[in-house]
């Protein structure tokens, strides 16, 4: 009897174990962006799971890339100035500048002052007109202020040597040095001031020093004759008999 029910008792619960126990719901669909999922059909029980007949697992994966490259742009080019000829007095200059969004460059040509005074100086020189060639290079302030350091100044009016220095002092404000020639007077004039000042002082140290003195003799004067005043007193005169 006890072996009939303990059978009975393990059938069933065979049984409920087979069809009485929670049933999976059919296949979802399922996604991530990143990660794998898993759908499981057919019954199974806690602990280690067991899988029905015709059970089915599927893997669903995602992935998503993105990628910003942004690039470098072309350099902008300077354009390109040279001089055709070596006996042109001008010198070429350009630059650009590029961004991401624009690029500009541009190019000039710059004369030189100088270098044309030269030729045309040399050009007068060879015709002969040496006054005229030493006045166009006296236009340069260095020029200029060494032929002043020289004795020599540069022609004005047509005007040379010591006619030529009147009128550069009379009319001062011509001249192509004339900043730095006021800038120099100013300095003169305090460089003056101070040497006047310091005389002064010297001067004054120099009377003082005198009138110290003076006194002094007065009073070495004054206690000469009061001696000798004193000697007179005491010599007796007598008449010869």
């Amino acid at each position: 009897m006890n072996y009939y029910f303990t059978g009975v008792l393990i059938i069933l619960m065979v049984l409920l174990a087979l069809f009485g126990g929670p049933r999976a719901w059919g296949a979802n669909s399922q996604s991530n962006v990143s990660g794998s999922n898993t759908s499981i059909e057919g019954g199974y029980t806690g602990g280690a799971t067991t899988y029905e007949s015709g059970s089915s697992s599927s893997t669903t994966t995602n992935s998503t890339s993105n990628s910003n490259i942004r690039s470098a742009p072309p350099s902008a080019s300077a354009p390109s100035y040279n001089s055709m000829t070596q006996d042109v007095c001008s010198t070429g200059a350009s630059m650009g500048v590029q961004t991401f969004g624009i690029g500009v460059s541009g190019g000039k040509h710059f004369i030189d002052k100088n270098c044309e005074r030269l030729k045309l100086a040399r050009i007068l020189n060879d015709f002969g007109m040496k006054v005229a060639a030493v006045a166009i290079l006296c236009q340069d302030e260095r020029v200029f202020e060494a032929m002043i350091q020289a004795g020599t100044p540069c022609p004005i009016d047509g005007k040379i040597g010591k006619e030529a220095k009147a009128l550069w002092f009379k009319y001062d404000h011509e001249r192509p040095d004339y900043d730095i020639y006021v800038k120099r007077m100013k300095e003169r004039e305090k460089k003056e001031k101070a040497i006047a000042k310091k005389q002064a002082l010297e001067e004054k140290k120099r009377l003082k020093e005198e009138a110290k003195m003076t006194k002094e003799f007065d009073e070495f004067d004054k206690q000469v004759e009061k001696k000798i005043e004193e000697k007179k007193k005491d010599i007796n005169w007598e008449s010869p008999k």
